[in-house]
């Protein structure tokens, strides 16, 4: 069995169609009857949207209902899924803890309640069926104060238990008017010793070359290789690594054909620069990882060769990975040498 590694995966995006109708049928029957059935929810779910804003709102459709006592009914779900059907060895949840906080509280009190939802999806996560290894990138968000930001980088270096690292996110478009805050908060995120990614590069409006030396991956990060290939080699040189997502440039409207992705992988393999395939939201998506391999497989994007070497560098990118080798290495070493020890 081959074994995968998901960097960029959202936790409010990564709900399938079905599961998340059945829990509206349950427990919001206003919400479900907005819709006159399954089909019809499913086509508005995940019909391709014009731009990624208006794609972004789809989440808060999700993140209003995953709240503490909701979250181990979509974290089983999503981590069954993510074993039984993707074949994940690995796997890195993200999100916005305070926005799964109730909106009823005070600011303070959101904040004081982040913590709770961090064990909540971590020990969700945990499950001896399902044997994932799992980690948590907490979102700071564009459209969320300085102070609720700042906190989210304080928990993520409070609980290392169950967070790698932290993102920043909420539409890439607008970072520009608050951009020495973010460099400021990617500092102080850098001296706690937290690792880091974040949405940049993604859209043509989302280009900040003056938060690249914070980041140890880059989310999507496409429109480097499509319109400034003169960065690649300070990203190589860095050990940067591109979580590239290619059924979201669809999704969105960043890209009419998925045939242009093609640019992105032949410069970054060029320029030496490691590109981890990703699904982002595979439930607004409605496709699995193994989908995205396939695709760009057969869409002569990549070759088998290439498709390797995004796997590999999966991993070794990989936040709380702690192996030396990824598990299909692993279980070749087993099956010509019996006696091999993984964890020696």
């Amino acid at each position: 069995m081959a074994l995968y590694a998901e960097l960029h995966r959202h936790l409010g995006g990564s709900v399938v169609p079905r599961v998340l109708w059945r829990y509206f049928q349950r427990n919001h029957t206003d919400l479900a009857g907005s819709f006159e059935g399954y089909e019809v929810f499913e086509d508005f779910y995940t019909r391709p949207r014009k731009t990624l804003d208006e794609y972004l709102e789809l989440h808060t459709l999700v993140e209003k209902v995953q709240t503490d006592e909701t979250l181990p009914y979509f974290i089983y779900r999503l981590m069954r899924g993510a074993y039984v059907f993707e074949n994940l060895a690995y796997l890195e949840l993200r999100y916005t803890p305070y926005l799964r906080t109730p909106d009823t509280l005070s600011q303070t009190e959101r904040i004081d309640r982040m913590t709770q939802i961090v064990e909540i999806v971590g020990k969700s996560s945990e499950m001896i069926e399902y044997p994932i290894v799992t980690s948590q990138i907490l979102c700071m968000h564009s459209r969320l104060p300085y102070e609720v930001n700042r906190a989210i980088v304080d928990l993520a270096a409070q609980m290392p238990q169950y967070v790698c690292a932290i993102d920043l996110a909420g539409g890439d478009a607008h970072y520009r008017d608050r951009l020495d805050e973010f460099i400021d908060l990617y500092e102080y995120a850098r001296s706690l010793g937290l690792n880091t990614t974040g949405h940049l590069y993604e859209t043509e409006e989302g280009c900040y070359p003056e938060l690249l030396p914070f980041l140890m991956r880059i989310g999507h990060g496409i429109q480097i290789p499509l319109q400034f290939p003169e960065l690649l080699p300070e990203l190589a040189r860095r050990g940067q690594c591109l979580e590239v997502c290619p059924t979201t440039y669809l999704k969105t409207g960043t890209l009419e054909h998925l045939h242009q992705l093609k640019v992105v992988f032949d410069r970054c393999f060029e320029a030496g620069v490691d590109i981890a395939i990703c699904t982002d939201n595979a439930g607004l998506h409605n496709v699995r990882l193994p989908f995205e391999y396939e695709s760009l497989l057969t869409h002569d994007i990549i070759g088998f060769e290439e498709l390797q070497a995004c796997q590999d560098a999966a991993f070794r990118h990989a936040f709380a990975w702690k192996h030396k080798e990824r598990p299909a290495s692993i279980l070749s070493n087993i099956l010509l040498h019996p006696e091999f020890d993984p964890v020696a």
